[in-house]
């Protein structure tokens, strides 16, 4: 692929990521419609239930894995957001613990 090629590549996806940041904007100017506004507030927790589904999809029922760093992190990740309510926090001292105890049990 040439150096033209690439940039072109690149400007296409940048014009794609605006315009579906731009286009709710446009299409919701007056009013946010009901349906969108409900599912501005159920769709965080389904994704949340889906990411845990996701997490332990291959429980250690199902591999030779005993399953203690992902519980483990889990529960620390869960303590982390009801303690600070932030999802950075939340996310990265999650991540940290379940990298560390997959170093240390495993």
């Amino acid at each position: 692929m040439t150096t033209l090629q690439s940039a072109i590549m690149i400007a296409l996806a940048a014009l794609a990521t605006q315009m579906t940041r731009w286009t709710p904007f446009l299409l919701f100017r007056r009013k946010t419609p009901a349906v969108i506004a409900y599912l501005g507030s159920v769709l965080p927790a389904a994704i949340w239930g889906m990411l845990v589904v996701y997490c332990f999809r291959n429980g250690p029922l199902l591999t030779e894995s005993s399953g203690l760093p992902e519980t483990l992190a889990a529960a620390v990740t869960a303590l982390l957001q009801a303690w600070r309510r932030n999802m950075a926090v939340t996310i990265a001292g999650g991540t940290l613990c379940y990298m560390a105890l997959v170093r240390i049990c495993c």
